[in-house]
């Protein structure tokens, strides 16, 4: 009965937060309400690939989210990167969906500074989806770019597009991968509180506005909260980074769906 219910509300939802919707991915950012299109981390690599090229060590880092505490929506996800001479390349991986319905993702993606204050990154994506019989499974393979511009001391600026091709992933009704667009603004007030704000459109989709605020009451602790719009949601976030380890979590509260916890871990070598 369970599972049931599952495919139903994720057949219903699809559109919503599956579908290839270019998942963004990380702890910290889940805390932030996904605002993420200006962050520098190793989660950029599927984020903004712009944001990696400021990634000075081989890192690897591991990402979940339970959405509504339901296995069967869970979304996972892995990324690691490695620093060069001519840039940062990065590969992540990720799985949403159960036995029955699944997404999984494979992106190759490359960063590079450009000057001082600017970067520019490029993800190659191999997407696939795979519905129990009699649908079987269809894959894709498409690309996204992102920009990162630091304006002022205090203001940084980002832009990224995902799927700018509209790549087809079935003939029948001319079933497209959406393309999205993301800009926004990071904005520092001091030295340990810290403002996202993003703008998000699909094409086939009514856009989205998040905001989310960061703040250090300490060096290596962070505590995080954020509002979104179209849904409407609220999200309540921690991490603390201890030594070469970066933990964070966070977690969202639906009236009647529950919560959806995500958490995530970075290790740099």
């Amino acid at each position: 009965m369970t599972k049931i219910f599952c495919l139903l509300l994720l057949i219903s939802c699809l559109q919503t937060f599956a579908s290839f919707d270019n998942s963004t991915i990380g702890g910290s950012d889940a805390g932030l309400g996904f605002a993420n299109v200006t962050c520098s981390d190793l989660w950029s690599l599927q984020n903004n690939q712009a944001g990696a090229a400021s990634i000075q060590h081989f890192s690897i880092g591991t990402f979940y989210e339970n959405r509504f505490m339901l296995k069967e929506l869970s979304y996972k996800a892995a990324a690691i990167a490695c620093p060069t001479k001519s840039g940062v390349f990065g590969l992540t991986t990720s799985y949403f969906g159960y036995s029955q319905y699944n997404e999984t993702s494979l992106c190759l993606a490359y960063a590079k500074k450009l000057g001082k204050n600017i970067s520019a990154g490029i993800c190659f994506d191999h997407l696939s989806v795979h519905i129990a019989e009699p649908y079987g499974n269809k894959s894709v393979i498409t690309f996204e770019v992102g920009l990162l511009a630091k304006i002022t001391e205090k203001l940084t600026a980002g832009i990224h597009v995902f799927n700018p091709a509209s790549a087809r992933l079935t003939d029948y009704a001319d079933e497209r991968i959406p393309t999205i667009f993301r800009f926004g603004f990071s904005y520092s007030f001091s030295k340990i509180v810290i403002l996202n704000t993003e703008y998000e459109k699909s094409l086939n989709q009514n856009p989205s506005f998040k905001a989310g605020l960061e703040y250090h009451p300490v060096k290596e602790m962070f505590m995080r909260a954020d509002i979104m719009t179209n849904p409407v949601a609220f999200k309540l976030g921690a991490g603390v980074k201890y030594k070469k380890i970066k933990l964070d979590f966070a977690t969202s509260v639906h009236q009647i769906l529950g919560y959806s916890p995500a958490i995530s871990m970075i290790y740099e070598f």
